[in-house]
């Protein structure tokens, strides 16, 4: 997929921090910038949409977090980084794993279960990886990537590099231990790493206000002298300045910063969630500052683009997820052999066969 790589090319300046999106506001960024948000963020809602509608059809079975409604997320972090730098991130995964660059065949084979899949089938909707594309899952525990992210972050320092590792988890798992006794050892040893949190209201059904006295979670990161800031996180112009701030300061050896990114997911925690806890106009309130529609009026009103050129990508889009669907229906399911490969497994073990 030509366009989704294409950014990588483009000089994008740092722009004075703002949290505030507006359908009127200036562009601060390159046509080629919000063509890419554009492009990207729809890939990842067609690809979500088709996969709610699999699991409806029994096509893809177990669990499955759909990601719908917090693609600025994804569009922003991925300009403001380099391909080098690792995501790491939660079950809810899908969109991420598509914006480090994981083919559409990839993910829509492995919610499949096929062997063609980014985990051989193995992993399924909560558990994508893709060494190649520097993506490192996907996690079922909830709050566990945190401290896997650090760890992959120690690794760079101590290696030598200057690659930053993205540590992506909800506002649920802001509650483990995990991330504490994580976020003392990345100040004590100066890690590469951007802890941001995809603050999307709710831990399953449970607001935040009924989980924490701190509801700003971004505030955490006062009791570690951490860096931390709130972020608009359903445009992908904040979110691209903030995190751009925060890796420069971790490829400057100055340690972690923390993002509470104010999203919102549109559908439920998950495909079985029958979403009793919220209104429905709270939900469409959220639509109205959908990033993807947002990101589109700005390339139409903005840089001329024309409601053809429009089409042209919608188009383009819906051939990649439905080829996707055509490759994961056709591809083969994982040999009995697979079974005890890629685990910990000692050789010599005496297997009862019997």
């Amino acid at each position: 997929m030509k366009f989704v790589n294409s950014i990588f090319t483009l000089y994008l300046p740092l722009k004075s921090f703002s949290v505030a999106t507006s359908r009127i506001n200036p562009p601060k960024f390159s046509k080629e910038t919000y063509k890419y948000w554009y492009e990207l963020m729809l890939l990842l809602r067609k690809f979500e949409e088709k996969a709610g509608q699999l699991y409806g059809m029994q096509k893809i079975r177990g669990f499955c977090h759909l990601y719908i409604g917090q693609e600025a997320l994804a569009a922003g972090c991925m300009s403001a980084t380099q391909p080098d730098d690792m995501f790491i991130t939660a079950y809810r995964d899908h969109g991420l794993a598509l914006a480090k660059g994981i083919s559409a065949n990839a993910c829509m084979a492995e919610l499949y279960g096929k062997a063609t899949g980014c985990s051989k089938g193995k992993g399924g909707s909560m558990h994508f990886f893709g060494k190649k594309e520097r993506f490192f899952g996907g996690h079922g525990i909830v709050g566990a990537q945190i401290g896997t992210g650090a760890g992959l972050a120690f690794a760079e320092k101590y290696n030598g590099t200057e690659n930053v590792c993205l540590t992506f988890f909800g506002d649920g798992a802001a509650r483990q231990g995990m991330l504490h006794e994580t976020f003392n050892l990345a100040m004590i040893w100066k890690l590469p790493v951007v802890f941001i949190c995809e603050n999307n209201n709710y831990a399953m059904g449970t607001s935040v206000a009924r989980t924490s006295n701190v509801v700003d979670i971004y505030k955490l990161a006062d009791a570690y002298d951490m860096p931390g800031d709130s972020v608009d996180g359903m445009d992908p112009e904040a979110i691209h300045e903030a995190v751009a701030r925060a890796v420069k300061r971790a490829r400057a050896g100055d340690g972690p910063t923390l993002l509470e990114m104010k999203t919102y997911r549109y559908k439920g925690h998950s495909m079985s969630d029958p979403q009793k806890y919220r209104t429905k106009e709270e939900v469409e309130e959220y639509k109205d500052r959908d990033p993807i529609e947002v990101v589109r009026e700005k390339l139409l009103s903005n840089f001329n683009m024309t409601a053809l050129e429009i089409e042209d990508i919608n188009d383009e889009i819906k051939k990649i997820v439905d080829e996707s669907v055509k490759f994961a229906e056709e591809s083969p399911w994982p040999s009995d052999d697979e079974l005890l490969k890629d685990v910990y497994v000692q050789a010599d073990y005496p297997f009862i066969t019997d």
